[in-house]
């Protein structure tokens, strides 16, 4: 107007972003949703299934756990095949758990035992199955697989987990992103597991803008190469050491779930220590479910803050001023806006970890297997390659 230039670029020209719900929807009959049922997911920490019923929520679904005395855990529907009320509310006994309303007892596979009102305790009562899923045990944590029962995948086995050194044993974790409060995070799943293969953040947020929130070596921008595995994605990140040799610090992501960061304190060098399990529970909200190697029984320090506070005795002031990673994907909004990002040559990571789900989402549309799923027992055990080494630099 009036000959000057006009305005660009402002918020009003802005149109509303949109996600692609093709990557982020757990739900059942979702294309994700059905990705993510083709595979075993931690849904508890073994202490988590007791005799007393548990809630658990998990790919959008809402059920039970709990543990029959004799040392098995069940994990079922919640709404009562009778009349639908809560099983949460049901008595665990030596054969299964009771509805409160009426009595009907099932067993851990959601076989109907007893109807206590009908004659005979229930003459048609093996017509009835509570809707069950399948669930074991290993590492101390519970998991569960919740897809198609002709589909069914041997959980795997971790090398990380199971060549253990004399001294070493298996601890377990249910906390968010090392934060030490929340268990549950409150933002879709993906935001994290496209963090978890961004080495390049680490020198920015954790090195520079909130401070030294590892160790001073990570502040240093490192020289990255990315790569697709035939298990997912690895970041090699090179740094250089004092004495001539480089840090090459090998970050996994082990597809659809696992993420396998290493030592973040570079305690000392070798292969990782610890592999995360992220649980999507529903679309905006995640867990966190960890088994770590640890030397003596005990766990290594897995990061801190620039005032030495963990992160669950900061001030909201004080995470605004040094975010972490909670803050920083919190910030993205519950779910990003895909339309909206602008992404670099950083991120080839990130891409290479989104083409991965993409081309599987494909293939079980298509009515195959996707990647990481076994029925062989030869091949049950996965190797891995996350770790800190300290090597020779490589002449220029």
């Amino acid at each position: 107007m009036n000959g000057e230039p006009r305005d660009t670029g402002t918020g009003y020209e802005q149109r509303p972003g949109t996600v692609d719900r093709r990557l982020v929807e757990t739900s059942f009959g979702t294309p994700m949703g059905e990705l993510l049922r083709r595979y075993w997911h931690p849904i508890g920490v073994a202490a988590d299934a007791t005799t007393t019923p548990r809630r658990i929520r998990v790919l959008s679904e809402d059920l039970i756990l709990f543990r029959e005395p004799a040392g098995d855990a069940g994990l079922l529907y919640p709404r009562c095949a009778h009349r639908g009320t809560s099983l949460y509310f049901g008595k665990v006994e030596e054969r299964g758990i009771r509805c409160c309303y009426h009595g009907w007892l099932f067993d851990r596979t959601g076989h109907c035992l007893e109807q206590p009102c009908e004659p005979g305790g229930g003459r048609a009562r093996a017509s009835i199955r509570q809707p069950w899923y399948p669930v074991e045990e290993r590492y101390g944590l519970i998991f569960a697989y919740l897809g198609p029962p002709d589909r069914k995948p041997l959980l795997p086995r971790y090398d990380l987990l199971e060549e253990l050194a004399d001294g070493d044993r298996i601890v377990t974790d249910d906390n968010s992103i090392g934060t030490g409060g929340d268990a549950i995070a409150p933002w879709n799943w993906m935001q994290h597991y496209d963090n978890v293969i961004d080495p390049y953040h680490v020198a920015v947020l954790h090195g520079s803008f909130s401070g030294t929130q590892f160790v001073d070596l990570l502040a240093t921008m490192p020289e990255v190469r990315f790569a697709a595995t035939p298990q997912g994605v690895i970041a090699e990140a090179m740094r250089p050491l004092d004495d001539g040799k480089i840090l090459r610090r090998v970050t996994e992501a082990v597809f659809p779930t696992l993420r396998i960061i290493p030592d973040p304190a570079v305690s000392r060098f070798g292969r990782g220590e610890s592999i995360g399990w992220l649980l999507p529970m529903d679309d905006t909200h995640y867990r966190i479910y960890t088994a770590i190697r640890a030397r003596d029984g005990a766990a290594r320090n897995r990061g801190t803050r620039p005032n030495g506070k963990r992160w669950q005795d900061l001030s909201p002031d004080e995470r605004r001023a040094s975010p972490g990673d909670w803050e920083a994907q919190i910030g993205q909004g519950t779910i990003t806006l895909h339309s909206e990002e602008h992404l670099g040559s950083s991120d080839r990571g990130l891409a290479l970890v989104r083409r991965m789900f993409r081309d599987n989402l494909e293939l079980v549309e298509r009515g195959g297997d996707p990647v990481n799923v076994n029925f062989d027992q030869e091949n049950v055990l996965v190797r891995t390659r996350a770790g800190n080494f300290r090597e020779d630099a490589i002449p220029a």
